[in-house]
């Protein structure tokens, strides 16, 4: 399972945190004039040396800055979190982000593509267009990243960063749909991962903001990691791993004994004569093995 940690921004922290577990190491490119930062250049190389992934943010839209920081640091993923719709949930111009993933995968087709899609918090925007973004964005995307809508979101322009917690049932629905591994962000913290990843079944889960030092009025501070946190987040990630991988297993078992019990039953029918119970046995047998099938797609990328 992906344990995504964002706004690592020098080799020291990234090798860390990447010894306490962490497979993929998010930085942060903050400005267009000053795309350039050999530490995060540095961080990246680390990264990709120690044989985990690296994923970089650009928090600007311009095109040609954006090519010159992939040609630069060359990641493994470059991640998209523009916001995709207005602040009351409108969606924007969507295929100009199409267009422009698709020609990036052309020209760099080694670095993959990390594509945020929003999700509200429970009960609010409920009609938000979630589900139809991830179509939309698809084929131009490799990963897709469930991170917290919010109106007037903290970095103007994009989505992330908000501390709050995802719709769940919306998350776990995105996860269900989604032919790409999609990772659950949004107000992760070690004290609320392992619930979210049981209920949403996502193949990983990132975290900024809580697992940050705080202040003493207990504000996140940017840029800088709690590896205490790290660690937990880690440890529990790796709980809610280790439990959905014996439920995949189980279910795999069942789908199998379904499908034999199935076998049987047609084998057994008389070439003539099959009785009515006979049939509503045998669809009540499809009807289970359709429904552990659905289970088990959701545990897809787990």
């Amino acid at each position: 399972m992906i344990v995504q940690i964002y706004e690592i921004q020098t080799p020291q922290e990234a090798e860390r945190c990447i010894e306490l577990g962490v497979n993929h190491i998010g930085s942060v490119v903050l400005r267009m004039d000053e795309w350039r930062i050999p530490l995060i250049e540095e961080t990246v190389r680390l990264t990709q040396k120690s044989g985990v992934e690296s994923s970089l943010i650009p928090l600007f839209h311009d095109r040609d800055a954006i090519r010159r920081v992939i040609e630069y640091y060359r990641p493994n993923f470059i991640h998209f979190c523009d916001s995709l719709t207005d602040n009351e949930g409108n969606l924007a111009d969507v295929e100009k982000y199409v267009s422009f993933q698709s020609a990036l995968k052309k020209e760099f087709p080694e670095v993959g593509i990390i594509r945020s899609i929003p999700v509200p918090p429970k009960g609010v925007a409920p009609d938000l267009p979630s589900l139809e973004l991830a179509r939309m964005l698809h084929d131009s995307s490799d990963i897709f990243l469930i991170d917290t809508w919010v109106r007037n979101a903290p970095e103007e322009g994009f989505i992330g960063i908000t501390g709050e917690l995802a719709d769940e049932k919306m998350a776990r629905r995105l996860v269900s749909e989604s032919s790409h591994p999609v990772i659950l962000a949004g107000g992760l913290s070690p004290q609320n991962v392992y619930g979210a990843l049981m209920s949403v079944r996502p193949a990983g889960a990132d975290s900024c903001t809580q697992t940050n030092e705080v202040t003493e009025k207990e504000n996140p501070i940017r840029f800088q990691k709690d590896l205490n946190k790290v660690k937990q987040f880690v440890q529990e990630v790796r709980r809610a791993e280790m439990e959905l991988a014996e439920e995949k297993e189980r279910l795999t078992k069942k789908l199998e004994k379904l499908r034999a019990d199935l076998k049987d039953r047609k084998a057994a029918l008389p070439a003539h004569s099959v009785r009515p119970h006979q049939i509503l046995a045998i669809e009540e047998l499809e009807e289970e093995i359709d429904a552990v099938e659905k289970e088990l797609a959701i545990h897809a990328f787990v």
